[in-house]
């Protein structure tokens, strides 16, 4: 499913793990470095790199906390500009991926994703 996601955002000049840690960054207006570890459960050193590939190619921001050591990160305005875009086509992607399964088995799905969710 990731290589097929990498595939869509192609697009939109984006991968996968980008496009999580930026819609991350959206939902909370900005977050701090160490905080986007946590709420993706992915170790400093990966989302470091992608933070800082992300802010290379202009959609995102990083200023120093008010720990100089902290790093706040929040999307450029070219991001949010683009976003709404790049959202679509996740979730249209998302559309076509449930279609393969019944009304029954996207429920199911949904169920076993929240419990997973629950345990994390």
């Amino acid at each position: 499913m990731s290589k097929e996601l990498n595939n869509v955002l192609k697009e939109h000049d984006l991968f996968n793990a980008q496009w999580t840690v930026l819609f991350c960054i959206q939902q909370h207006e900005e977050m701090m470095l160490k905080d986007i570890c946590t709420y993706l459960n992915v170790e400093a050193p990966t989302i470091t790199r992608t933070v800082n590939r992300l802010q290379e190619l202009g959609w995102i921001i990083i200023t120093p906390g008010e720990d100089k050591r902290e790093k706040i990160v929040r999307l450029s305005d070219d991001a949010k500009r683009k976003f709404p875009s790049i959202e679509k086509t996740v979730i249209n992607f998302e559309n076509q991926f449930l279609q393969q399964l019944s009304n029954n088995e996207q429920s199911v799905l949904l169920t076993l994703l929240q419990k997973l969710d629950m345990k994390g």
